[in-house]
């Protein structure tokens, strides 16, 4: 059970990182230089990020939480639970309404990169925000 709880705390460390990674550095670096190469990069970025690494933390973090809140004993398996509903709300229901449609939008040349910047940010910020949330929930678990 431990090793579960630890691998759940890594996938979720592992997510929070990314979008905090995102909002204080990549973005800012790309609306320092011009928009159009902005966006360029942009569409590269999200083009690319679409592997298993990416897809491992955020599927897999609310997964193995929920999981980790079935095995679990005591007073964990609520922590658990609360991590997974956390996660899968400020994360994968973010991502799913906002972040990939304007993606999508992006890569469609429906929305120009100074439209999509600020919006993307602000949600990805959420996201961020989510996970480190949900990564204080699941380090809570595991000292039950």
């Amino acid at each position: 059970m431990m090793v579960l709880g630890l691998v759940t705390l890594v996938l979720h460390g592992t997510l929070a990182g990314l979008f905090y990674a995102f909002s204080m550095s990549v973005m800012p670096g790309l609306r320092a230089v011009d928009a159009a190469a902005a966006g360029t990069a942009m569409r590269s970025i999200n083009r690319k990020i679409l592997t298993p690494w990416l897809f491992a933390p955020f599927l897999g973090a609310p997964v193995l939480a929920v999981v980790a809140g079935v095995l679990a004993t005591g007073a964990a398996a609520p922590w658990y639970f609360a991590a997974a509903g956390v996660n899968l709300v400020g994360s994968v229901v973010v991502t799913a309404a906002v972040n990939v449609p304007l993606n999508n939008a992006l890569e469609a040349g429906r929305i120009s990169f100074d439209d999509y910047a600020p919006r993307w940010t602000a949600f990805n910020t959420a996201r961020a925000a989510a996970t480190v949330a949900s990564l204080v929930l699941v380090g809570v678990a595991l000292t039950r």
